[in-house]
C-alpha cells in the first residue's frame, strides 16, 4: 500500500471545476473526511477542503489518485503545513 501512495504523491495534481456542478481531481493520495456540505483530501499540494452542498463522490480511483465530486461547489481551500508554520514564525518575531 505504501508503494501506491508514493505512486500518487509523485504525480501532479490538477483541479477543474465545471459550473460548480462538477470537480474533477487529480493527484489526491487521501480522503480524510466527506459529507454532504464538506469533503476534506490529502493531495500532493497539501490538503484540500471542499465545502458546498450535496456534495456525492461519483468516482474515487485510490490507485491513481483521481476523484470526481458532484454537487454545488461553493468553495476550495488549500492549506498546508508549511504556510502555518511561516505565519507562526512572523507572530514570533513580532513579540520578540
Amino acid at each position: 500500500m505504501e508503494v501506491k501512495k508514493e505512486n500518487v504523491q509523485n504525480k501532479e495534481s490538477n483541479l477543474k471545476i465545471e459550473n460548480r456542478k462538477k470537480l474533477i481531481l487529480t493527484g489526491v493520495v487521501e480522503v480524510i473526511s466527506f459529507d454532504d456540505t464538506n469533503i476534506v483530501l490529502d493531495t500532493t499540494l497539501g490538503k484540500l477542503t471542499i465545502k458546498g452542498k450535496e456534495l456525492k463522490m461519483n468516482k474515487l480511483d485510490v490507485q491513481n489518485g483521481d476523484v470526481i465530486i458532484l454537487g454545488q461547489v461553493d468553495s476550495c481551500i488549500y492549506t498546508t503545513i508549511e504556510s502555518k508554520k511561516d505565519r507562526e514564525s512572523i507572530i514570533a518575531k513580532l513579540f520578540r
